[in-house]
Parts: C-alpha cells; structure tokens; sequence
C-alpha cells in the first residue's frame, strides 16, 4: 500500500534512497526538488528518522549575509527543514499539520560547515485540533550552539472517511 501522508512518503523514500552508497546526498537532492524553496540553502540530510534528524550546511558564498557569516534566514530555512522531516515521520496515521510560527535565537556567528539536530517530541494520540513546538539546535564545527529555531505546528485529528 502506498504511503498516504507527507511523513510517510519521507520515510518510505529516506529507507530506499539510505540504503544504497550515496543514497543520503540523492535523497538530499530529491528533497531540494520537491521544496523548492528548501533547495536555496543545499542542506545535507545525514540522517533521518521518525523523531530525529541530523541536517548539514555547508559554508559558501550563496548562503553569507554583509558580516560574512551565514545568513539569519538561511539558518531559519535550515531549522525548519530538521525540526519538519522527523516530527512529520513520527505524526501517527492520517494527522494533518502545518507549520503556524517560528522563532529563532542567534547566539554566535555562524561560520564553517553547520549541523543541525532536532528531535521532536510528537503526541502519538492526536484527538483534537492541538499546538506542538519543534526545537532545533544548530552548531559550528567546534559544537556550539549558534542558533536555535523553534517551530510551532498545527496539528490536526484525522478527518472521517468520506
């Protein structure tokens, strides 16, 4: 049967695509297809699951502000596609959502290749129209933390048939 919502067909695509050498950096590639917009910063899906996601980003002209450091939005853009793919893969069955506000912390230039981490905690039951905030640590090559997204999420109960 295939897969009938947005985190599933994530997933289904990420086991297909990880499981052969260079399968991530393909997998990386099909998402900057299929979002567009994500594709402007060329984000790295390193790893993925329901509940985790390890994202990189690399440091390059395209994605520097006037301070030479990488660009508030980009870090924005980079939070909201980790915190996004594993809370959407964990949503149970048939769980609508949307992304409602994001807010960001920055604590230190962003400089060097990035990684960004993100572990949502996802309610298994979801009976009513419910509010989930998704956090995201990013960090430098030395692991500090230069910046923290948080992403609020409109979770909705599965419709009825019909």
């Amino acid at each position: 049967m295939p897969p009938q919502n947005p985190g599933e067909r994530i997933g289904s695509l990420w086991r297909r695509f990880s499981a052969v050498p260079g399968g991530a950096w393909l997998f990386s590639r099909l998402v900057w297809f299929l979002v567009p917009y994500t594709a402007t910063i060329g984000a790295n899906i390193q790893e993925l699951r329901p509940g985790y996601a390890r994202v990189t980003l690399r440091d390059r002209r395209k994605v520097r502000n006037h301070l030479r450091s990488i660009h508030a939005l980009a870090l924005g853009n980079l939070g909201e596609m980790t915190s996004g793919m594993p809370a959407m893969m964990a949503l149970p069955p048939g769980v609508r959502s949307i992304v409602t506000g994001m807010s960001i912390e920055y604590l230190k230039k962003a400089r060097g290749t990035l990684t960004a981490e993100s572990s949502p905690q996802v309610p298994q039951v979801v009976s009513e129209t419910t509010e989930m905030v998704v956090h995201c640590d990013i960090r430098d090559r030395t692991g500090d933390v230069v910046a923290r997204t948080h992403v609020h999420w409109r979770l909705s109960p599965p419709t009825g048939p019909g």
